[in-house]
C-alpha cells in the first residue's frame, strides 16, 4: 500500500474551528483578527493581557550539519507539539513562515511532513497573511528613498561605492542578483551598481523577528546602516529621517499568525529570516506569546546547531531573556551515512562503516549544544 503524499494528508485533515483553537489557549475573540475561516492574526494586546500566566517549558529543535536529504527539524517540531497532546499536555509550536524561494525551488515547502504538518499547507507555503510581501515593500521603499536622496542632490554625501542597502524579492532569480539602476538619463536617477537579495535575507525581516513591540521595531529600523558617506562615516535610516514610513508598512505584519497542525495543535507562524545570513528563528513576539499560552512551547532553529542554534542562543535568547529547558538534536541515518563518506545514490543500502564515521558529526554538534548548559535529547528521524 502506497503512503499518501503530504498534500493528500494535509487536504484530508479535519480543521478544528480556529476560535476553538484560540479558546483552548485562553485567547478570546477580541484578540483575533480573522483572515478567512482557517487563519487569524493575534493582536499584540494579547502579550500584556496574558503576562501574569506562568511560562511554559521552552523546547528548541535543531540538527546536525544539514544535507540535501533534510533532517526533519520542522516535522519533528510539529510532531512534538502533537505528541504532547497525546500525553495530556498543552503545547504550542512556533515556526517561521516558509519563503517562496525555496518553496518553488529545490527544497520545497516548510509545513512539516507526513502526519506532522501545519495546515492549511497551501496558505502556509504561499502568501499566508502577506507578511513577507509587507517586508518586501518596506525594504524596497527604503531602497527607493536612498536612490531618491541621491537624485535630489545627496545632502548626506553618500558614497555611491559604499551603499550597502540592496533590494529584495521573495523568489529565486539569479539574473537580478547584480544589476545597475538609474539608467535612462537624469530623470531616471543616478546610475549605480545594486542588486536583489531574497526577502528572508532582508535586515528588516531580521528586525521584525527581534522586535518586542512596534516602538522597538521603529527604533531598530532607525539604526539600520545604509552605507557610508565620503568621509567613511556610517549613514543610517535615522539620518534619512524615513523610519516612520518604513515601520508603518509593517503595522500588520508585526502581529503573529495563528493556524493549526493536522491534529489541532496551535501553531504560531511568524517571520522567516534565513539562518545563514540572520538568526534563523521565528519572531520573539510569537515566542513570548507561546510561552504564556501553553505548558510546552516548541520551536526550531534553522540549519545545523553550529549555525542556527548558536544564533538562537546568542542572539534571540539573549535579547529575549529566554532560557530553553532542552535542545532536541535531529539526525537521520541517511545524513549520518552521508557525513561518513557515503553518496546520495547509495543511501538506501546498509553501510555500517559510513554510519559509524558519520557519528563524529553528531558528537560534535552534541558538544556544541552542551556548551550552552542545556540538556540535549538526540532524536533519530
Amino acid at each position: 500500500m502506497s503512503f499518501p503524499s503530504d498534500l493528500e494528508i494535509a487536504r484530508a485533515a479535519t480543521l478544528a474551528p480556529l476560535h476553538d483553537i484560540a479558546a483552548k489557549m485562553g485567547i478570546g475573540p477580541h484578540l483575533l483578527e480573522q483572515h478567512g475561516d482557517d487563519l487569524a492574526k493575534i493582536k499584540l494586546e494579547a502579550i500584556e493581557e496574558l503576562s501574569d500566566r506562568p511560562k511554559a517549558k521552552y523546547v528548541v529543535v535543531t540538527a546536525i550539519t544539514p544535507t540535501p536529504l533534510g533532517e526533519g527539524k520542522t516535522t519533528t517540531t510539529v510532531g512534538l507539539g502533537q505528541a504532547m497532546q497525546h500525553i495530556g499536555k498543552n503545547a504550542v509550536i512556533s515556526l517561521r513562515q516558509p519563503s517562496m524561494g525555496p518553496t518553488f525551488g529545490i527544497k520545497g515547502g516548510a509545513a512539516g511532513g507526513g502526519y506532522s504538518q501545519v495546515i492549511p499547507m497551501e496558505l502556509l507555503n504561499l502568501h499566508l497573511t502577506g507578511d513577507f510581501h509587507a517586508v518586501t515593500a518596506a525594504h524596497n521603499l527604503l531602497s527607493a528613498m536612498v536612490d531618491n536622496h541621491l537624485h535630489q542632490g545627496n545632502e548626506l554625501g553618500l558614497d555611491l561605492h559604499n551603499i550597502t542597502w540592496r533590494r529584495v524579492l521573495d523568489v529565486n532569480d539569479r539574473s537580478q542578483r547584480h544589476v545597475i539602476t538609474g539608467l535612462g538619463g537624469p530623470s531616471h536617477g543616478v546610475p549605480r551598481e545594486a542588486g536583489f537579495d531574497i526577502t528572508p535575507a532582508s535586515e528588516i525581516m531580521a528586525l521584525l523577528c527581534l522586535a518586542t513591540d512596534y516602538n522597538d521595531l521603529l527604533t531598530r529600523i532607525n539604526r539600520i546602516v545604509l552605507g557610508k558617506d565620503q568621509t567613511g562615516k556610517e549613514v543610517t535610516v535615522g539620518d534619512l529621517q524615513f523610519g516612520d514610513a518604513i515601520a508603518v508598512l509593517l503595522k500588520d505584519a508585526i502581529h503573529p499568525n495563528l493556524v493549526q497542525t493536522c491534529e489541532g495543535t496551535p501553531a504560531l507562524i511568524h517571520g522567516g529570516p534565513f539562518a545563514n545570513i540572520a538568526h534563523g528563528c521565528n519572531s520573539l513576539i510569537a515566542t513570548q506569546l507561546g510561552l504564556r499560552l501553553s505548558e510546552y512551547a516548541v520551536t526550531e532553529a534553522g540549519f545545523g546547531s553550529d549555525l542556527g542554534a548558536e544564533k538562537f542562543y546568542d542572539i534571540k535568547c539573549r535579547i529575549g531573556g529566554l532560557k530553553p529547558s532542552v535542545s532536541v538534536l535531529m539526525c537521520s541515518l541517511q545524513a549520518l551515512k552521508l557525513h561518513g563518506g557515503a553518496t546520495e545514490s547509495t543511501m538506501k543500502e546498509a553501510n555500517a562503516r559510513a554510519l559509524e564515521a558519520g557519528m563524529l558529526n553528531l558528537e560534535r554538534h552534541l558538544a556544541n549544544l552542551h556548551g550552552f548548559g542545556v540538556s540535549v535529547v538526540v532524536a533519530i528521524n
